[in-house]
């Protein structure tokens, strides 16, 4: 027995599981009999059917659970029948099951089970076999009449002929409503004559019968998966490893986590995968041992090659591996191993000497004719075979060359490993500088280099640290300059202090006009951008621009654009933001500098956030996701665009969307730093909801609650607004009265418009929220925050929206966030004007408001904000007027929809009636139960009728 570790937490598969659902909401209509669920061993099927069973019970309805058994060729005659009737007698007692058929019908059934007394005479005969398929039937639909009733059958690959008969004669014969039958099996089992493959044929033709094919899970969903067990987030490096292991088959990453720190798999586990191996000829198994060297895939003539057999005896020695499904044809003549894990098994039966011998074979093959491999990969072919065959001249040489092959191919992940290969092998090749063309150092520093746009921070830090050794800046200074650049933005990620003081010692190194001198100017212009040092940062931009225009440098030239962005923007000049960046996305296309383009598009998207063009911002972000993917940045820059786009999305409301997003790119390992701008997103959305654990968590972990020192102006000003917004959501404004104090006191406040207009929006509710408390201390605040206000420009509608805020005009904040489709600060700004007309004496204007109000904030689960709401509202009673609000909120279609729905209508029976999508349809019953702060259909209806939605 294996002892793996399961996930308690369901992974993926949300949308098989509405298929599931829709096939079920279907049979209890008639129209839909059963479903063929099909998947490779270890994919999660019997999971899925125990979820989907789970949530059948729990709508009340009857789940019926057997399974066929492996026995030899043939599985046990009606086991799956057998159990399901055993469960059905072991709730209910035979008796009743009995009292459900025609009189002395019982008998039949007693073939399967002892408790109904003798069977009938008839045996296996022809009449017999009808009785019990008919007996069997008219249990079904019995059961069915007085309740929705669920037969799973799990692994029908291995039901006997009789079984089989038997699932194909209810396939084709149940017909009465609220019965469904699931069957499931191995995909992956089911070789040419597999007696399952007619049956699954015929019922594929038959009127009510869907097919659902399970997929393997994605490197997201293993990641959750692997957070499930673990009980914490796994690093990125190992949920890579798992996930190409595991090829996203849930079985085998429960196997590798079970296989400890190096994710080995397990001995029994490994037998398992050898079998359909073993069982193959001897001279299959050989040529298989010989395939398993070349990889998981290899190309026909190249396997000829190595294996030098003709091809009618190779055709003859590979055909019982495809039959028995070890191998697989894939285009352009080559062979593939179903799974990974099956060539990796026979790859580790290999003896040492064959080892050797065949990964040499391999490269000498290669070497001979590069075509024998897909265009590209010969570099990356020799460097595995080379090394495999452990001669560490070509090993080094080839690691070296495939190395250079991945930069060109933006594939910097790639590169690492190998360059680490590189420096490994080197003290055994005596002259292994005049083999490759370059020193020590220049390996490392290339090291270090693709460890930065792989974003592989620890590791890069180790390479640079190496190459400094290695050099003296006295008679290299240019080289060591560029180094320190490189380990300035290394500490950078980990969220390190000193970075400008390493920045300005690089800087005294190259006193001289340059390429490299440019370089530094570049990199501490930017460090000194973000501290808000923006007239230094301006003169070495200016410097550096008139040094590099005058050698051509581009993509160094765009880097300084951005620099030049980041003050426009700093300065609320949004437009030339978006100006000047698309600018340097010019360079960067034309020089084909991945690293300019991705950098330039993130920083236009946090531009079109200030503008409030959110939705030209998630545009923008998509864009952006494809050109970091295209040149292998995605954990560098390509998650500063995820954390943008997931802050697009949280300002217009799409909450779970942007929770989403935020969880997938912390799957990915990022930088400290981003890390923590991602966690930012993710603590705003939770203050929101009310969730303070999780924000606490958040904030210690960011180190806010432990007052840990921040270089950048923006960090500070974010970490001041969540601290602020934690005490205020535990109900402390004198707390948060002392942050704000701590936050106006920075001597570089930030002068970039929104960031200083929304902080001043919240200084405000915190001094409403603390003056009766702190009179003295709440007017030192507010005289503060009034001289801030003064020096602040209004950079667009989003800084206006919270100057108004900041200033008490709260309907027109309102309207502003309306219009800016944000409905959380809309909703907020609305509670605050029905708090100023109730103030007033006006209880019916602060009625009307909090009924447009509340429908925002239940839609977003902002449970303090309805709290909030509903208090206010007790406060000064309703009115039609709130009703009518209400009423409002809805769009025509919603108010459509929600006529059907009251009705009792189906969500198919709408999408019929409105000639739109089921699934459009579930989309706006979700909204309706959002916007009327309920959660099922019945409670919609009654407040429909409650509010007079529908008069």
């Amino acid at each position: 027995m294996l002892g793996r570790s399961v996930s308690p937490v369901f992974v993926g598969r949300a949308e098989e599981l509405a298929t599931l659902a829709e096939s079920f909401d279907e049979a209890r209509k008639g129209t839909v009999t059963a479903v063929l669920m099909g998947g490779e061993a270890g994919v999660g099927k019997s999971r899925l059917v125990q979820r989907f069973a789970e949530s059948c019970l729990a709508d009340g309805a009857q789940v019926l659970i057997g399974g066929c058994v492996e026995l030899s060729t043939e599985g046990l005659a009606y086991a799956p029948f057998t159990a399901a009737l055993r469960q059905l007698v072991r709730e209910h007692g035979p008796a009743a099951v009995a009292a459900l058929l025609p009189e002395g019908a019982e008998r039949d059934l007693a073939r399967l089970l002892p408790e109904f007394g003798e069977p009938s005479g008839d045996g296996e005969t022809d009449t017999g076999r009808a009785r019990l398929f008919e007996q069997f039937l008219t249990l079904l639909e019995r059961l069915a009449d007085s309740r929705p009733t669920v037969l799973v059958i799990e692994d029908i690959h291995w039901a006997d002929r009789s079984s089989r008969d038997l699932i194909a004669f209810l396939s084709r014969n149940l017909h009465a409503p609220q019965v469904l039958i699931l069957m499931t099996y191995r995909s992956d089992d089911l070789h040419r004559q597999h007696p399952l493959r007619p049956v699954l044929a015929e019922l594929g033709r038959v009127n009510g019968v869907h097919r659902l094919d399970l997929p393997r899970l994605s490197r997201d969903e293993v990641a959750a998966q692997m957070a499930g067990i673990l009980g914490a987030a796994p690093e990125y490096v190992k949920v890579q490893k798992v996930y190409e292991r595991s090829e996203g088959i849930p079985l085998f990453v429960e196997a590798l986590l079970d296989g400890g720190e190096d994710c080995t798999f397990p001995e029994s586990m490994q037998d398992l995968i050898l079998n359909a191996v073993e069982r193959l000829p001897e001279e299959t198994q050989r040529l298989l041992r010989i395939a398993a060297a070349g990889g998981n895939r290899v190309g026909h003539a190249l396997l000829a090659a190595v294996s030098g057999l003709s091809d009618l005896d190779l055709e003859a020695a590979l055909r019982p591996a495809i039959a028995g499904n070890v191998l697989q044809i894939a285009d352009n003549r080559a062979y593939v191993f179903r799974h990974a894990l099956i060539q990796e098994a026979v790859h580790e039966e290999l003896l040492p000497g064959e080892y050797q011998r065949l990964h040499a074979r391999y490269a000498e093959e290669i070497s001979k004719d590069r075509t024998l491999v897909p265009p590209g990969r010969a570099a990356l072919e020799l460097a595995h075979h080379w090394y495999g065959a452990r001669n560490d001249l070509w090993g080094l040489v080839s690691a070296w060359e495939a190395a250079q092959k991945s930069f060109k191919a933006y594939a910097y992940t790639e590169a690492v490993p190998l360059l680490e290969r590189v420096l490994m092998l080197w003290d055994r090749v005596p002259d292994a500088a005049r083999r490759i063309g370059a020193d020590h150092t220049a390996v490392l520093e290339r090291a270090s280099e693709a460890a930065n746009a792989g974003g592989e921070v620890d590791k890069g830090v180790k390479f640079v640290k190496a190459a400094l050794a290695e050099l003296d800046e006295t008679e290299e200074p240019g080289r060591v300059a560029q180094l320190i650049v490189r380990q300035a933005s290394f500490k950078v990620s980990k969220g390190q202090m000193g970075v400008i003081e390493l920045l300005r010692h690089a800087l005294r190194l190259v006193p001289e006009p340059g390429p490299v001198r440019a370089e530094v100017a570049m990199t501490l212009s930017r460090q000194l951008m973000l501290r808000g040092n923006i007239a230094e940062a301006e003169e070495l931009i200016v410097e550096g621009l008139d040094l590099v225009r005058r050698s051509g440098d581009r993509c160094l030239e765009g880097d300084l654009l951005m620099n030049l962005a980041l003050g426009h923007s700093l300065r609320g000049e949004l437009e030339q933001v978006i100006a000047v960046n698309e600018q340097a996305t010019g360079l960067g296309k034309a020089g084909g500098s991945g690293r300019i383009i991705v950098r330039a598009i993130g920083n236009n998207i946090d531009s079109l956030i200030d503008m409030g063009r959110a939705e030209e911002a998630l545009r923008l972000s998509e864009e952006g996701w494809r050109y970091a993917k295209k040149y292998g940045r995605l954990r560098g820059s390509g998650l500063f665009i995820l954390n943008n786009w997931a802050e697009a999305l949280e300002s217009l409301g799409r909450w779970d969307e942007a929770l989403d997003l935020v969880e997938s790119a912390l799957n990915y390992g990022p930088s400290l730093r981003t890390q923590y701008a991602l966690l930012r997103v993710r603590a705003d959305i939770g203050l929101a909801r009310g969730e303070l654990q999780l924000v606490e968590g958040i904030l210690s972990e960011i180190g806010v609650l432990k007052d840990r020192p921040e270089d950048f102006v923006q960090d500070v000003i974010s970490n001041a607004r969540l601290h602020i917004g934690w005490h205020l959501l535990k109900g402390e404004p004198w707390a948060a009265l002392a942050v704000a104090e701590r936050a106006l006191s920075h001597p570089r406040l930030p002068s970039k418009a929104m960031l200083g207009w929304r902080l001043l929006s919240l200084l405000r509710t915190v001094c409403d929220a603390a003056e009766d408390l702190e009179p003295g201390r709440t007017a030192a605040v507010r005289a503060h925050a009034a001289e801030v206000a003064a020096e602040l420009t209004i950079s667009g509608p989003v800084a206006e929206a919270y100057r108004l805020s900041y200033s008490g005009d709260f309907d027109a904040s309102a309207a502003a966030w309306e219009r800016l489709m944000r409905p959380h600060n809309q909703a907020k700004a609305l509670l605050r004007a029905a708090g100023c007309a109730a103030t007033s004496g006006d209880r019916e204007g602060a009625a009307v408001r909090l009924g447009q109000a509340r429908p925002l904030a239940v839609a977003l689960r902002a449970t303090p904000l309805v709290e909030q709401i509903e208090a206010l509202s007790r406060r000064v009673g309703g009115g039609q007027q709130a009703q009518e609000a209400t009423s409002e909120v809805l769009t025509p279609r919603e108010l459509e929809v929600l006529r059907l729905v009251t009705q009792g209508r189906t969500n198919r029976d709408i999408a019929a009636e409105l000639f739109i999508s089921a699934k459009t349809v579930s989309v706006h019953v979700s909204n309706i139960l959002a916007k009327l702060g309920v959660t099922t259909r019945g409670e919609a209806a009654a407040a429909a009728h409650r509010l007079s939605l529908l008069s």
